[in-house]
């Protein structure tokens, strides 16, 4: 990945890391709501809408930068819509020319018909709303008291909220097609950053307990059962995380345009998954009994990671979109297609 400023990493940790301190254990399944505290303070820090243009009140940065917010998020356990408000809403505003401010936002594509599961829905103070009329696209922003919101959440607590949009009565601007498929890109990708920082925690720390933990008069880390368990894990999340990084460096050199980035999201995502299953399975043998219990953090980084990796496309819907493209590609095209972001 794109080498991000030191200073400004080292910033995004302790900013997260303060908080978690200061907050102890997280709640098990409670709906998790915005800290407007530690909202306006990254606000402050240029870290809310860090991607948005510096002309338009943003920072300016780009998704490597990104990315490194919401995995040290994902590593302390601080749950924000940082993804949904910065790299979604807010975007999709900026790019129909349309104005941003310290609203927090999300973003959703109505279906045709029926409601919607919307992230952080009930949480925000607008909704960019975005839907088809039959012949294209169309945008609005909109207050979050005028939609029909009923609360739900996640595996984690993240507001997962059921969200009723009349946009009969939304008169709203037109977005290309293209700004729509890129939206799906973003969705599915930032899931992926995310799954991958909390599978790389729970491996480190079952390192950390492998190797403190001394049973039978000697540390975990010396029996070879251990060892197995631990080099799966730690072998699943990094080409989980490779998978991510190579569809990630594509999408920025090529400002998200590369005809196979769909197939590297796909993959992406594919690995993302089976990861999530050998790390979440083997951390826990790791652990025990004690990564069971909510005292240990352990479970904040596994129901994390399975939470997300269902969000914005199930494995099997990746797995399929992978296969599909490689049989699409023949015998003759499947090598270049998985080198072609290279």
């Amino acid at each position: 990945m794109n080498t991000v400023d030191p200073d400004l990493l080292a910033m995004m940790d302790g900013v997260f890391a303060d908080y978690r301190q200061s907050r102890g254990h997280l709640p098990a399944r409670e709906r998790v709501t915005v800290d407007r505290v530690l909202w306006e303070r990254l606000d402050a820090l240029g870290l809310i809408r860090l991607t948005v243009p510096e002309g338009a009140g943003g920072s300016g940065a780009g998704w490597y930068e990104a990315a490194e917010l919401l995995s040290a998020a994902a590593r302390h356990g601080v749950r924000l819509p940082l993804a949904e408000h910065d790299l979604l809403a807010c975007w999709l505003l900026d790019a129909v020319g349309e104005p941003v401010d310290d609203a927090v936002r999300t973003a959703f594509c109505a279906p045709q018909a029926g409601d919607a599961v919307v992230p952080w829905a009930g949480e925000a103070d607008r909704v960019v709303v975005l839907w088809h009329t039959g012949e294209g696209y169309r945008l609005a922003e909109v207050d979050t008291t005028e939609l029909s919101v009923r609360a739900g959440v996640n595996l984690i607590g993240e507001p997962r909220d059921t969200v009723c949009a009349d946009t009969a009565a939304l008169t709203g601007r037109p977005v290309p097609t293209e700004l729509v498929t890129v939206l799906r890109q973003k969705s599915a990708l930032v899931k992926a950053v995310q799954v991958c920082a909390a599978l790389d925690q729970a491996v480190s720390l079952s390192i950390e307990h492998a190797t403190s933990r001394v049973q039978f008069g000697r540390p975990l880390t010396k029996f070879q059962a251990i060892q197995h368990l631990v080099a799966d894990a730690a072998s699943e999340a990094a080409l989980a995380r490779c998978a991510t990084e190579a569809a990630l460096a594509t999408a920025v050199r090529t400002g998200w345009t590369s005809p196979q980035l769909d197939f590297q999201i796909a993959t992406a995502r594919s690995c993302v998954g089976h990861a999530c299953s050998v790390v979440v399975r083997n951390t826990h043998q790791v652990h025990g009994a004690i990564g069971t219990t909510h005292e240990h953090r352990l479970h904040e980084y596994t129901r994390a990671a399975l939470a997300w990796r269902s969000e914005h496309g199930s494995v099997q819907f990746w797995d399929t979109q992978v296969a599909a493209a490689a049989a699409a590609a023949g015998p003759g095209g499947l090598w270049p297609l998985i080198v072609a972001g290279g």
